[in-house]
């Protein structure tokens, strides 16, 4: 096997790590919040009824910005139903997902959730644009953030919240391009609603950072023109524009399914390609951001065939929906997703992993019973606590494999984060499912003398995963024989593996 080689120097710099690139995303979605993060009648639940095991994993994980509550689901959100005495909040039915929606969770819950999950945890709202519109962003924004003395404002301090919630980040509505969403509009329509309620937020609090809504896929046969429509009317008034984002294998083709960092990349690049082209058109000095406020491995075909299979006139409470058992497979994939988001910090400066427990999820429950890793779990908590700082400009020589949606791909797909203390860490793929991959780098900072560790997710079976019954069957192990010599480092990269390599200086 040929050797995968590139040159690290940190001169040559791509941009910043903003923290909230490693957020993540808690819908009203199966049991993605009942049973998940809160559940009053477990052992290890707190008295507001949050679990205390899953807060434990998701402070592991390392999360920032919380999207929150959709998603599909905030298409159909009436945001009062979800404050004020539990007992007394409505139940509803909720056509997203075709459940029914108790509302004993809330708004006031998940600030109390964002709390203890600490002070990293920031709220992304959503804004009800599918169904509802100015007014009722208007009244949420007063009712989360204005201090007092105005009805809504004081309506918060009754139900038990003095201080205002201070929430910065906020979605204008969620995938309005999809003819699934409830209330779908063109992108005329969605451009002068997303316009008119910005405006109008801002002047409640001109504090706020908007993120706009893109397109749902790169696929969308609305791809760029939606985009391009959006920001003509939202370019002064928004901050980010969203993108979505969801990778399986299809027809069993796991070649091309270990490249779905290709597709990613493109669809980033194509999307700051029309972002810049909107701002040349209007003459604007100002920059939009990226939010890829959606991005996962999600077995998606197996949601639509259940989709077409369910009752109507069943709308259960909390079913167990989207709950994904992921493969060591599935997690390189992910983990090769990590990549491509750092490799494009300078544009993409917020990200959420959908979903946080249970729906396609790093962390698993059993209602009454354990919380667990799933394999996913490891490359995001490994790259929230060692991705931090700049990202380095990563240009590979290596070999190739044909895959039939891709073309030739590079078999090592990495990136590289240099800290604020000169330590640099190197996260590494090795696409090839069959060879060990053997890496050499060469660094372009004499202060780098030591390998501090190399860890790798891989496992001689690709289809290994934790469960219930052995939930600790994968976790990374330390590689041995990993050297940094003479300002090269050389490592051998095991067959379809996630690795992490940390770079110190010397004692």
């Amino acid at each position: 096997m040929r050797t995968a080689r590139f040159t690290l120097d940190p001169a040559f710099k791509v941009g910043e790590v903003d923290p909230r690139l490693f957020g993540s995303f808690v819908e009203h979605l199966g049991r993605c919040v009942y049973t998940g993060i809160y559940e009053p009648d477990h052992p290890a639940a707190d008295d507001n009824g949050l679990r205390t095991d899953v807060l434990d994993l998701v402070r592991e994980l390392g999360v920032t910005a919380i999207r929150y509550p959709g998603g599909n689901f905030v298409s159909g959100y009436k945001w009062e139903d979800s404050v004020g005495p539990a007992e007394a909040r409505p139940r509803r039915l909720d056509l997203a997902w075709h459940s029914t929606e108790t509302n004993r969770f809330g708004l006031s819950e998940f600030m109390d959730f964002l709390r203890k999950a600490g002070p990293q945890a920031e709220p992304m709202m959503a804004v009800n644009l599918g169904t509802r519109g100015v007014a009722e962003a208007l009244e949420l924004l007063e009712y989360a953030n204005h201090p007092a003395g105005t009805a809504l404002s004081d309506l918060r301090v009754t139900h038990g919240d003095k201080d205002p919630f201070g929430i910065r980040l906020w979605c204008l509505g969620n995938e309005m391009d999809g003819p699934w969403q409830t209330g779908h509009k063109t992108a005329e329509e969605y451009g002068r609603l997303a316009a008119e309620t910005a405006r109008a937020m801002r002047q409640i609090d001109p504090r706020v950072e908007l993120v706009a809504c893109g397109s749902s896929g790169q696929s969308m046969p609305t791809f760029a023109a939606w985009e391009a429509t959006v920001l003509q009317e939202t370019y002064d008034l928004v901050d980010h524009i969203s993108l979505h984002a969801y990778y399986e294998p299809h027809d069993g083709d796991v070649d091309s399914f270990l490249a779905s960092a290709v597709d990613m990349e493109s669809f980033i690049e194509n999307v700051v390609a029309t972002c810049d082209h909107v701002g040349a058109r209007l003459k604007s000095k100002k920059r939009i951001n990226l939010s890829f406020d959606e991005w996962n491995v999600w077995y998606q075909s197996r949601w639509e065939d259940h989709a077409e299979a369910h009752d109507p006139d069943d709308w259960p409470e909390a079913p167990r929906l989207l709950e994904d058992n992921y493969s060591v497979t599935d997690a390189v994939v992910f983990g090769s997703l990590l990549i491509a988001l750092l490799r494009h910090a300078d544009r993409v400066t917020v990200a959420c992993l959908a979903q946080l427990v249970n729906v396609i999820a790093p962390i698993m429950t059993e209602p009454g019973g354990p919380a667990w890793r799933q394999t996913t779990f490891f490359p995001f908590a490994q790259a929230s606590r060692h991705g931090r700082g700049e990202v380095l400009d990563v240009r590979v020589d290596s070999p190739t494999y044909r895959t039939a949606k891709y073309g030739e791909t590079d078999l090592l797909h990495a990136t590289a984060v240099r800290a604020e203390d000169g330590t640099v860490t190197v996260f590494a793929v090795n696409r090839g499912r069959g060879e060990p991959l053997p890496l050499e780098v060469v660094l372009g900072d004499p202060r780098l003398t030591r390998v501090v560790e190399h860890t790798a997710l891989a496992d001689a079976d690709p289809d290994a995963r934790n469960t219930l019954a052995d939930p600790e069957r994968v976790t990374p192990h330390p590689v041995p024989g990993t050297t940094l010599t003479d300002g090269t480092l050389k490592a051998t990269l095991e067959p379809l593996s996630w690795n992490v390599i940390r770079l110190g200086q010397m004692l």
